[in-house]
């Protein structure tokens, strides 16, 4: 779990925030990058005499592969040359698209039109070669006749502005051409949202009508790697219906193999309102819940159909209508998922089982109860332990969001004492990162803020008060307080220790000592953070 793949699928998972633009998968090396590229470059003077032909490719010459990447291969091979193809020219274009607002608003006219003839080209080129590999749906077509000739018009148009100074007529003419610029820029995005949805029908199809557990692999495969390319792309794929065909192969037995690659595809699909309504509509939930309860299910999926549980109870999602289908499943999904924390065999079958968890904490109180009578708190900690399972702050996260939540039940209170919960706490208080990474320090902060939040729910009891201050709780929360680089400049962090600070010195005055209770504990509360907060090196 401590890859850097695992951390990065932590936070896309638990985040949700509306993953990056649809080319952040395509993070390669410059170089390699470049090469790629060319293959969907033109030169627009053999463009505009070839007048945008397609060119063939001879069954004999494999140089033809680098001049038309879509067409070659065959079955899934096609199907994702397709796709990458597709995006790539979308890049291209939408590139040429944006250069051509900024130099409009500029005023450079000749780099105008120069950006316009590149942009008719690579749009034709697009067109063209895309209608050549996979035949184009009707209304697909009306979008195509109509760009094009958007493009011609935004090319004469622009051509015009090159013979003449009349500020007056370039004037009007730049708003002309921003007029039909954005014509173009929005039948552009329509066109590719079409042909995107044409590939991905012919995967889901691949998905629903196959037999062979190799060629739906290989579909699931191809719009697992479409969902990385942000929310936009996530939204088409739940459109289309990918996640009733994913839960058709969930549901039957012959393809168990192919569980924890379809549920995988299903989390991440999930990262939108569209997805979790279609996961709904065919009863996802219940499907989640046989695949979670079942000990024939090979742990892997069992991760998986957590990690869709994880997601579709983010917090960060404004729906929450499918939220009442789950609770009829709470019980069974909350015992399987403790109990796949208990036997994880690694750091991310931990992560994924224990953030569903703590994301259903958040919703259900009812889910706090039932994990106390499942011994949750004697696992959990049990698992910090036990660095195979949690070894990273990411899961660490979890593990005292959890506590957190359980906090604020009585008899919470007992149990982790009876488990020595007060050293882990303070333990959690001391969590730093191991490297630069902004989300493992962010992850870190949380820790820490959770961490004392927890430790002042629990104060409540006078026994957890005094095991606090004997194990010099007091000195720990008074340095997080006082030194920003141990809070690593946090106010959240800051907040949660003066809390817990101020009701450990309730319970118990003495332990605090004279300087630290004027500064910390009998000032109003937003006093004290403002002179925390404060507390940076002086230059004078």
């Amino acid at each position: 779990m401590a890859t850097p793949q695992s951390s990065s699928r932590q936070s896309s998972l638990l985040s949700s925030s509306p993953m990056s633009s649809r080319m952040q998968s395509l993070q390669v090396d410059s170089v390699q990058r470049w090469m790629e590229d060319l293959r969907h470059m033109t030169e627009v003077e053999c463009m505009c005499v070839l007048q945008a032909k397609p060119i063939g490719v001879e069954e004999d010459s494999q140089q033809g592969e680098l001049i038309v990447g879509s067409g070659v291969g065959a079955g899934d091979h096609v199907a994702r040359n397709n796709l990458q193809t597709l995006l790539r020219r979308a890049l291209v274009v939408s590139t040429e698209l944006g250069k051509m607002f900024q130099r409009l608003e500029k005023g450079r006219w000749q780099r105008v039109h120069s950006t316009a003839v590149r942009a008719n080209c690579h749009v034709r080129s697009l067109v063209h070669e895309y209608s050549a590999a996979r035949s184009t749906p009707p209304e697909m077509q009306k979008y195509e006749k109509s760009l094009l000739e958007k493009c011609m018009e935004l090319t004469n148009i622009t051509e015009r502005c090159l013979h003449t100074d009349d500020e007056y007529f370039l004037k009007s003419m730049r708003e002309a051409i921003h007029e039909i610029l954005t014509d173009v820029s929005d039948s552009f995005s329509n066109m590719i949202d079409m042909a995107l949805a044409n590939e991905i029908r012919v995967l889901i199809k691949q998905i629903e009508s196959s037999d062979n557990v190799h060629a739906i692999g290989s579909a699931i495969s191809n719009l697992l790697s479409l969902t990385q390319d942000g929310p936009q792309l996530c939204s088409i794929i739940a459109k289309e219906g990918a996640v009733v065909a994913l839960f058709k192969i969930c549901r039957q037995d012959r393809f168990k193999d192919l569980y924890a690659h379809a549920l995988r595809t299903v989390a991440s699909i999930c990262c939108v309102e569209e997805g979790i309504n279609q996961l709904d509509k065919v009863d996802g939930i219940l499907c989640l819940a046989d695949i979670l309860t079942d000990e024939s299910s090979v742990e892997a999926a069992r991760a998986e159909a957590a990690a869709v549980v994880a997601q579709i109870t983010s917090p960060h999602h404004t729906s929450t209508q499918h939220l009442a289908s789950f609770l009829e499943s709470m019980h069974d999904i909350v015992t399987a998922l403790i109990k796949l924390c208990e036997s994880a065999s690694c750091g991310e079958v931990f992560l994924l089982a224990s953030a569903a968890l703590a994301n259903i904490t958040f919703f259900d109180s009812m889910a706090c109860e039932i994990l106390l009578q499942l011994n949750a708190i004697h696992i959990l900690l049990q698992a910090c332990k036990d660095r195979q399972r949690v070894d990273t702050p990411y899961s660490k996260d979890q593990v005292v969001t959890i506590l957190a939540n359980l906090s604020v039940l009585e008899q919470c209170a007992s149990e982790v004492l009876q488990e020595q919960g007060i050293e882990r706490l303070l333990l959690l208080l001391g969590e730093k990162p191991s490297s630069s990474s902004p989300s493992e320090g962010a992850a870190c902060e949380r820790v820490q803020q959770k961490a004392a939040v927890t430790l002042a729910r629990l104060s409540r009891d006078p026994d957890v008060a005094q095991t606090a201050i004997q194990l010099k709780a007091v000195p720990r929360l008074i340095e997080l307080c006082r030194s920003p680089t141990e809070r690593n400049n946090s106010d959240s962090v800051l907040v949660a220790c003066l809390a817990a600070l101020r009701r450990l010195a309730a319970g118990c005055p003495d332990s605090i000592e004279a300087a630290d209770h004027q500064q910390l504990i009998k000032p109003r509360l937003v006093d004290s953070f403002l002179l925390c907060s404060n507390m940076e090196e002086s230059f004078v």
